[in-house]
C-alpha cells in the first residue's frame, strides 16, 4: 500500500499496558457466561462479539469503566499503519456522506493488549478485530495481525487495511441506522437461524463496505499497488464461516453462519471494489448472497 502522503488520524486511543477493566452501566451488565459465549463464538465460528456482548444482549450501558489511553508513540510502525488507514477511510466516507448531503461522524480506534472495557462489555483480544455501536469505538489488538499472517495465511498490509475498513463499514452502518433495524428485526424473528441469516447480511455488506473505500481511496489518492487487492481477497476468503468452522470441527453448518461463506465475502468486496458505489453494497435487497 501507498500510504506516504495519508495523514494519521487523531481518534486513534492506546491503551495497550493498561489493565483491563468492567464496563459499568446498562440494565444489570454482562455476567460471565455471556462472556464466555462471546470468546467462543468469536474465535470458532467468526460471530462478532459486539452481537453476542452487545446487539442481541440489548445491553446498554451508560459509560465504560475510564482507562488510561494516550496517543501510539511515534515511533510505532504498526501503530502508525493502522492510524493513516484510519485516516484514509475518514476522508474517503466524508466525502461519500458529504455527496450524500449528509455529516460522517468518525469513529475512535482502539489499540489494547489483552483485554479492555467497552460500552459492549469487556472486549478480549481472543474476540479479534471488533466494533462496539454504543460507543462507536473499533477495538483491535494489533496482535491479531500475526494471527491473520500464521493462522489464516492471509499477510500483508492491504489485509491488514482490510480488517480495519470492514469494522468502519460497521460504523457506517451503525450512522445509516442500518444495525439498529437488524437488530430489531433479529429480537423479532425469534428463529435463530432467521437471526444468524440477518447477521450474515450485515457482515456482508459490511464487506462490500470495505470495498467501496479501497475503491474510492484508491480513485481520490492512489494508494493500491499490484498485489493489494488479492491480499484483501485472500483474508476475506479465510474467515468466511464454512472454512473456519471446515478448520475447527470438521465440517461446517450453514444455520450457524453469521458472517457469510468465504466466497460470499470475495463475492461482496469485489463489488464494492469494483463499483465504489455503496448503493451496491444493499444485501437485504439481494435476490442472492
Amino acid at each position: 500500500m501507498r500510504l506516504d502522503d495519508e495523514s494519521e488520524s487523531s481518534n486513534v486511543e492506546d491503551r495497550r499496558g493498561a489493565s483491563g477493566g468492567r464496563s459499568i452501566g446498562g440494565r444489570g451488565g454482562l455476567g460471565v457466561g455471556s462472556l464466555v459465549l462471546a470468546l467462543v463464538a468469536s474465535y470458532f465460528f467468526g460471530v462478532d462479539p459486539a452481537t453476542v456482548l452487545g446487539l442481541l444482549s440489548n445491553f446498554t450501558s451508560e459509560a465504560p469503566l475510564v482507562t488510561q489511553s494516550h496517543k501510539p508513540p511515534v515511533d510505532d510502525e504498526m501503530a502508525r499503519f493502522v492510524s493513516k488507514v484510519l485516516g484514509s477511510t475518514e476522508t474517503t466516507w466524508h466525502a461519500v456522506f458529504r455527496e450524500g448531503g449528509s455529516t460522517y461522524q468518525e469513529p475512535k480506534l482502539v489499540l489494547f493488549t489483552g483485554s479492555t472495557p467497552t460500552a459492549c462489555g469487556t472486549g478480549q483480544a481472543a474476540m479479534g478485530p471488533f466494533y462496539c455501536p454504543s460507543d462507536q469505538k473499533v477495538y483491535i489488538d494489533l496482535a491479531f495481525y500475526r494471527d491473520l499472517k500464521e493462522r489464516f495465511h492471509a499477510p500483508g498490509e492491504f489485509a491488514e487495511a482490510y480488517v480495519i475498513a470492514h469494522e468502519v463499514g460497521h460504523h457506517v452502518q451503525n450512522l445509516l441506522g442500518i444495525s439498529a433495524k437488524v437488530q430489531a428485526a433479529q429480537a423479532r424473528t425469534g428463529n435463530k437461524a432467521k437471526a444468524n441469516a440477518l447477521s450474515v447480511k450485515l457482515e456482508l455488506q459490511a464487506d462490500c463496505l470495505a470495498g467501496v473505500w479501497g475503491r474510492r481511496a484508491d480513485s481520490m489518492r492512489h494508494i493500491i499497488e499490484p498485489g493489494d487487492i488479492e491480499q484483501a481477497l485472500a483474508a476475506a476468503s479465510a474467515i468466511g464461516d464454512d472454512r473456519l468452522q471446515e478448520q475447527s470441527r470438521g465440517y461446517a453448518t450453514p444455520d450457524s453462519f453469521t458472517h457469510g461463506t468465504s466466497a460470499q465475502r470475495v463475492r461482496w468486496f469485489k463489488r464494492g471494489m469494483e463499483s465504489g458505489d455503496m448503493r451496491q453494497c444493499d444485501t437485504f435487497k439481494a435476490a442472492s448472497l
